[in-house]
């Protein structure tokens, strides 16, 4: 299974390398195509150089919601180092990013854990919580119960047991059980109710627009807040945008590096919309011995 944790380490330190001034990425471009957006995403520190082209087509059946490629460059000679697949880059990234937030915010790590959607997101986040947090009891939801049952199959088979919950009554009680929930969906509405224990951590990655929002208002409105990267924050994450949060409330994951402060009472609710800073992270990864 890929390596989640030492992945999560290496987002860990690219986030400590932009603090020193050392990695940069301006903000995503995003221009809107017919059915979906095109993303643009580079990044680079004083190594490596990354490039990330990507289509996001959600109401697609035939092929992919997500298309695209990472192109890989050696910083100080522009040797292009190589080209990695898009969608897995963020799959795994993502989860990586989710992964490095519960180990440093989450009141009881251990689980269990409730995951909201049944597409590659939702795979990756069960291995990384599974592999880097060593979570066992875990509960996979989803509207379309044939591909969670799918999934519960296909993860059973890589020696993972999870239980599939196909209707709202199992989702809302896993909610209410969960001590770690993420929500990994492309719907525009909210997907989890409001249900979910104090000492809860949730993870809300799938939506990435100001008008969509996974959580409800209410929930947003009781917890403690963190956010990925809190420009882009401002800009796309629809789940604090159309909860009206304080963004003077809200903590960025880099703040955090060296222990999270006193836990206020509430849940906990990490948003990440993405960012290039962490493809550059998954490119170190995976090209570490190709640097000279």
């Amino acid at each position: 299974m890929f390596a989640y944790r030492a992945l999560s380490d290496a987002v860990a330190a690219v986030l400590r390398a932009r603090l020193a001034g050392v990695a940069v990425a301006p903000e995503r471009l995003s221009v809107p195509v017919p059915g979906g957006v095109l993303l643009c995403m580079p990044a680079a520190d004083d190594q490596i150089a990354v490039v990330k082209t990507i289509t996001v087509h959600p109401d697609n059946r035939e092929r992919p919601v997500i298309q695209g490629e990472v192109v890989v460059i050696e910083a100080a000679t522009g040797r292009r180092l190589g080209t990695l697949d898009g969608p897995t880059v963020t799959a795994r990234r993502t989860a990586a990013v989710s992964l490095l937030a519960a180990r440093l915010l989450a009141a009881d790590p251990s689980g269990p854990l409730l995951v909201i959607g049944a597409g590659v997101q939702a795979r990756a986040h069960v291995e990384a919580f599974w592999q880097g947090l060593g979570v066992r009891a875990i509960t996979l939801a989803g509207r379309t119960p044939a591909r969670v049952e799918a999934m519960a199959a296909s993860l059973a088979e890589a020696g993972i047991t999870v239980q599939a919950a196909t209707d709202s009554a199992a989702v809302e009680q896993a909610a209410r059980q969960a001590a770690l929930i993420v929500t990994a969906t492309t719907s525009r509405e909210p997907v989890l109710a409001d249900v979910v224990r104090g000492d809860a951590f949730v993870s809300a990655v799938g939506s990435f627009t100001p008008e969509a929002a996974e959580l409800p208002a209410s929930l947003v409105a009781r917890a403690v807040l963190y956010v990925d990267d809190m420009e882009s924050a401002k800009v796309e994450a629809g789940d604090y945008l159309r909860a009206g949060v304080d963004w003077g409330t809200v903590t960025p994951l880099d703040a955090v590096l060296d222990g999270p402060p006193p836990r206020p009472a509430g849940p906990v609710v990490f948003k990440t919309v993405g960012h290039a800073l962490f493809d550059l992270a998954a490119a170190r990864h995976a090209f570490a011995g190709s640097l000279r």
